[in-house]
C-alpha cells in the first residue's frame, strides 16, 4: 500500500446498529477486532469475541508462577516485512507509556539487542557444528531453483519427502529450516515454495537467524496483553467458556448469509440471532486445539477426542457448502501433525545458562535457535531474553525447547520424545549439551518442566490442493468469513502472525466494504537483487563476486537464470 492509501476511511451504513461476532479468542479475532475500530468505526461495545477458554491469545500464549513453573507452547517468529503485523500493533498503546506503540518499542527493542546467532548448531554433546553455509549440493540447489518455478497447481499435494533427493535431508539448509518452521518429510511441499518465496531476502543470514525479531517477553505478555487492554478500553466484550457448536446460513443461488450462531455456555444451550448486515468471522482450526500439559513427573497424554472444537465445527460447516473447504485434509492424521515442546524452569541456577552462553557465544536471549544435528529426536533449545514473563523473578530462569522426531527412542533416555515425563526430556537435552555428570546437581534447582502437547500443531502443513482451504471470504458471502491459519491467504505462509493478521484485515476490509487497500505481501522473489543473493547464498558463493560466478549457466532451470 503506498502513502495514498493511507487513508481514514468513511463510516460503512449503519455502522452504529451493527454487530459483530468473533468466534474464537486468538490473534486473528483479536485483530479483526481492533481492525473493525479503528477502520470500519465500529464501536467496542458491538463487537463480541466468543472464546472457549477462560484466556484470549490462542496459540500466542505464555502463563506461569515462579513456583509452579512457566510454560509457553512455542512462538511465531517475526520479521520485518509482515506489514500487517506491523501496521496493526501501530496504533496499539504501550502497556508500559501510553504514549508509544508496542511497533515502536519492539522496533526499538530489536534495535539494540538484534538477534544473530554464534551458534546454530551442535553434536557430539556440546560441541559446537558447523553452520558456516547451507552446505547445499549443486543438486539440492537447483531443486530449490526448480521449485520456485513450478506452480502451485503442478505441485498439487506432492510431500517435501517426494520432491527432494534424500541427500537434501542430510543437509545444513534443512536442519536449519526444518528446525525454524517445524517441517516434517510428509508435510506439502507447497508450503516450503510459498516459505521459500516468501522470506526469500533472509536466506542469505538464514544460518545466523538475521533478520530474526523478537519481543521483550514472551509474545503474549508483549503483545496479546496490550492488544486486549486497549480492546476493553474501547468496550470490546469478552466472552468467555463459550464452546460453539454450529452456524447456521441462509443460502440463495451463490449467496450466503449468516443467520444463528450456536454455543454452549455453563452447560446451556444457546443462540445468537444474526442480522444480515451483522459480522461474523470464524476461526475455522487452531494449532492448539486440545493441548495437553505435563509436568516434571507426568508426561502430557496426546488428546485423540472425536471432539476437535472449532475442527469439528468446520466439518459441520463444510457439509453446508462446497465453498467452506476441505477440514478433513488437515485434521484427520494427529500423528503427522502433532508436535511437542516443554519449558523449564530454573531456580537459583548456576550452571546451565552460565554453560550455554560460554558454549554458543550469544549474548542472553539475543542468539535464538539451537539445534542439536545428532539428535535421535532432533531437538532444539532456545534461551529467551530474561526475564520472559512480566511477572518473573530475577533468580528464576526459563528455558523453552522441542523435538521433531516425536516417535523414536532418545539417546540417553531409551524412550519416545511423546511418552517422557518432563523430568526425561531435560535429562535427554542436558546430555546432548554436554551436561551429563551435572544432571543430579541440575535437577536439584529445576522447578518444574511442563510438555505441552499439540495434536494439530503442523497441521496447517498437511498436503492440500486450491479449495481445500476456504476463501476468508467465500463466494457470495454477504456477513460470514474465516480467518487463522485454515483460511487461504494466496502468497502468504501459515504458522505465522502475520498470516492471521492479515487474514482479519482482508475479512474487515471485504466485508464492510471500507474502501480502503491493504499492503501487499512483500514481493521479494520478483526482486533481482534477492534472487541473485539468494542464488549465491544457495549455491555456496555467497562470498564471491557476481561477475565470478557463471550463474547463467548454474541457475538455467530457475527464474534468475532465465532473466540472465
Amino acid at each position: 500500500m503506498n502513502n495514498y492509501q493511507r487513508i481514514n476511511p468513511k463510516a460503512p451504513k449503519n455502522i452504529g446498529t451493527r454487530k459483530a461476532y468473533l468466534l474464537g479468542g486468538g490473534i486473528g479475532s483479536l485483530a479483526s477486532a481492533a481492525f473493525l475500530i479503528r477502520d470500519a468505526h465500529m464501536t467496542g461495545k458491538n463487537i463480541h469475541i466468543l472464546e472457549q477458554l477462560e484466556v484470549s491469545g490462542g496459540s500466542m500464549d505464555g502463563a506461569g508462577t515462579a513456583e509452579k513453573g512457566y510454560t509457553a507452547r512455542g512462538g511465531r517468529e517475526i520479521e520485518e516485512h509482515f506489514e500487517c503485523f506491523m501496521d496493526l500493533f501501530s496504533f496499539i498503546p504501550s502497556l508500559k507509556d501510553k504514549n508509544i506503540s508496542v511497533l515502536d518499542e519492539f522496533v526499538e527493542l530489536n534495535k539494540v539487542e538484534p538477534i544473530e546467532s554464534h551458534c546454530r548448531l551442535v553434536e557430539k554433546q556440546g560441541q559446537k557444528a558447523d553452520f558456516s553455509d547451507l552446505g547445499l549440493s549443486k543438486q539440492n540447489a537447483m531443486e530449490l531453483g526448480k521449485l520456485h518455478m513450478l506452480t502451485e497447481e503442478a505441485l498439487g499435494a506432492t510431500t517435501i519427502g517426494e520432491y527432494f533427493d534424500p541427500s537434501f535431508f542430510e543437509t545444513k539448509f534443512w536442519y536449519y529450516w526444518a528446525t525454524m518452521f517445524a517441517f516434517e518429510q510428509w508435510h506439502s511441499v507447497v508450503e516450503v515454495k510459498r516459505y521459500m518465496e516468501r522470506f526469500m531476502h533472509l536466506i542469505g543470514g538464514m544460518n545466523r537467524l538475521e533478520g530474526i525479531l523478537h519481543t521483550e517477553y514472551n509474545q503474549y505478555d508483549s503483545l496479546i496483553l496490550p492488544l486486549i487492554t486497549w480492546l476493553k478500553e474501547q468496550g470490546v466484550s469478552f466472552e468467555y467458556g463459550c464452546k460453539v457448536t454450529d452456524i447456521d446460513f441462509q443460502f440463495a443461488g451463490k449467496e450466503k448469509t449468516a443467520t444463528a450462531i450456536h454455543f454452549i455456555r455453563d452447560g446451556k444451550d444457546q443462540v445468537i440471532k444474526v442480522a444480515e448486515d451483522d459480522l461474523v468471522l470464524f476461526t475455522n482450526g487452531s494449532m492448539t486445539e486440545n493441548t495437553t500439559r505435563g509436568d516434571l513427573n507426568n508426561p502430557a497424554v496426546l488428546n485423540r477426542s472425536e471432539d476437535k472444537g472449532c475442527f469439528s465445527v468446520w466439518e459441520k460447516l463444510a457439509k453446508k457448502s462446497p465453498d467452506f473447504g476441505h477440514p478433513e485434509k488437515f485434521c484427520s492424521d494427529i500423528d503427522k501433525s502433532k508436535w511437542m515442546s516443554f519449558t523449564v524452569t530454573l531456580k537459583d541456577d548456576d550452571i546451565v545458562f552460565p554453560y550455554l552462553l560460554k558454549l554458543t557465544g550469544d549474548k542472553p536471549g539475543m542468539g535464538g535457535l539451537v539445534t542439536i544435528k545428532d539428535s535421535s529426536w532432533f531437538m532444539s533449545w532456545v534461551v529467551p531474553k530474561h526475564p520472559h514473563f512480566i511477572n518473573q523473578p530475577d533468580n528464576v530462569k526459563v528455558l523453552w525447547a522441542y523435538a521433531l522426531n516425536m516417535d523414536v527412542p532418545g539417546d540417553y533416555i531409551k524412550k519416545t520424545f511423546s511418552d517422557c515425563t518432563g523430568r526425561e526430556m531435560f535429562e535427554e537435552l542436558l546430555f546432548h549439551m554436554g551436561l551429563k555428570d551435572k544432571i543430579p546437581e541440575i535437577l536439584s534447582h529445576t522447578t518444574n518442566v511442563i510438555p505441552s502437547m499439540m495434536p494439530y500443531i503442523t497441521s496447517q502443513f498437511m498436503p492440500r490442493v486450491a479449495g481445500d482451504r476456504p476463501q476468508v471470504i467465500p463466494e457470495g458471502s454477504k456477513n460470514f468469513g474465516f480467518i487463522g491459519q485454515y483460511a487461504e491467504i494466496p502468497e502468504d505462509c501459515v504458522f505465522t502472525v502475520e498470516y492471521s493478521v492479515r487474514g482479519a484485515m482482508m475479512a474487515v476490509y471485504g466485508l464492510m466494504d471500507i474502501g480502503k487497500t491493504m499492503d501487499s505481501v512483500y514481493p521479494s522473489q520478483y526482486d533481482i537483487r534477492v534472487l541473485v543473493n539468494a542464488a549465491k547464498t544457495c549455491l555456496g558463493v555467497d562470498k564471491l563476486p557476481l561477475k565470478n560466478i557463471p550463474l547463467g549457466e548454474l541457475l538455467k532451470n530457475t527464474e534468475l537464470g532465465k532473466l540472465l
